[in-house]
């Protein structure tokens, strides 16, 4: 998956258990493990949580594509429908999929957290 990444000319990097592929404001983070699939993606945008949604709105389409998740269209279209909230929760197939943003912090954004709910052990970071 990072190869994609790396092949649309993101920056991609790895730290203790996530590997990171950024462009401008907005990244993507996959836990690292030996999964059949990724057990946890992140997807973030920097900035005023008011347009870093917009960012995160306009990244998820081509980053859930990259990231071969599905139903990638559902989830895209979910995330648009939170403009304007600070949190939100939904399911989509095997996902559970959480939105949140931060506003008092070293680093403002929106954020995208997609959990796999088919993993059974070490599914997310130690």
């Amino acid at each position: 998956m990072v190869a994609a990444f790396a092949g649309k000319k993101y920056q991609c990097s790895t730290d203790e258990a996530y590997q990171t592929c950024s462009q401008g404001t907005t990244s993507i983070q996959v836990l690292i493990g030996t999964h059949p699939r990724p057990p946890v993606l992140s997807l973030q945008a920097t900035g005023v949580a008011a347009e870093a949604a917009t960012k995160l709105s306009d990244f998820a389409p081509q980053a859930l594509e990259l990231a071969h998740v599905n139903p990638r269209g559902q989830i895209a279209d979910w995330l648009k429908q939170q403009q304007g909230k600070a949190s939100a929760q939904t399911t989509a197939g095997n996902w559970t999929v959480e939105f949140s943003t931060e506003v008092d912090s070293d680093q403002p954004g929106a954020i995208l957290t997609l959990t796999d709910k088919l993993c059974k052990a070490n599914c997310g970071a130690e």
